[in-house]
């Protein structure tokens, strides 16, 4: 049985926090990717560019690399999406992590630790999505793999919960995007639903059929865990 503890985050952190949630987005571009090829428009896209070389010059060498080439159009699509969100939020909020989160009023940033090393992180913050309800947002979710399936993920969730729930709040509320399985299935089996699904219009989000889950936990309904 796996040992670990949450406690507020502390500037030695810094690194290895910022290291997790970055391996830890980064890696859902291969699954976006694997989605990104299955979406039907793609399918057609990477047909057109198989049978056009094709009827054109009548070369299967160069339709297969017509094919190659579509397919590391949508990884670069599938990678820069992930890798942009990555480099804005390192930029942002995980730019200064003591001073966004510990040191202003409804902001918190906790991590898991096991054997004295840092494995999962979170954080809490007022909520964007809506200005005229008691929102809490759950945010930068992340948990090593070597140590996931093993009820970190669910903790952190739970203190952020608590956190929201002594602050009065209604609800707690969060964004995943698609590719993010692990993620949102474990949101659903704590008791938070999706309210909304958002398509992206962007040419790069559209290529790879980015979209992103809003849930809520809604903690007057909900209390106990």
């Amino acid at each position: 049985m796996s040992s670990f503890s949450i406690r507020l985050y502390k500037d030695l952190d810094y690194e290895v926090v910022r290291g997790l949630f970055a391996r830890g987005i980064l890696e859902h571009s291969h699954m976006a990717f694997r989605h990104a090829i299955s979406v039907t428009r793609n399918w057609l896209f990477m047909l057109v560019m198989f049978l056009v070389p094709l009827c054109v010059t009548g070369s299967v060498i160069l339709s297969i690399l017509a094919v190659v080439i579509a397919l590391i159009i949508i990884w670069i699509c599938s990678r820069y999406v992930y890798s942009y969100y990555v480099a804005h939020c390192l930029s942002d909020d995980m730019l200064n992590i003591q001073k966004y989160y510990l040191q202003r009023d409804g902001y918190r940033f906790w991590v898991a630790e096991s054997g004295g090393e840092v494995v999962g992180a979170v954080a809490a913050v007022p909520s964007s999505f809506s200005s005229e309800e008691k929102h809490t947002e759950l945010k930068r979710l992340t948990v090593a793999r070597s140590h996931r399936g093993k009820g970190i993920a669910k903790a952190l969730c739970r203190t952020v919960i608590e956190f929201a729930r002594n602050r009065g709040s209604d609800a707690v509320v969060l964004e995943t995007s698609l590719p993010q399985t692990d993620a949102w299935k474990l949101y659903e089996k704590m008791g938070f639903h999706r309210t909304l699904t958002i398509r992206q219009l962007y040419v790069t989000f559209r290529v790879i059929d980015f979209v992103l889950f809003r849930y809520q936990y809604d903690l007057l309904a909900n209390k106990l865990f």
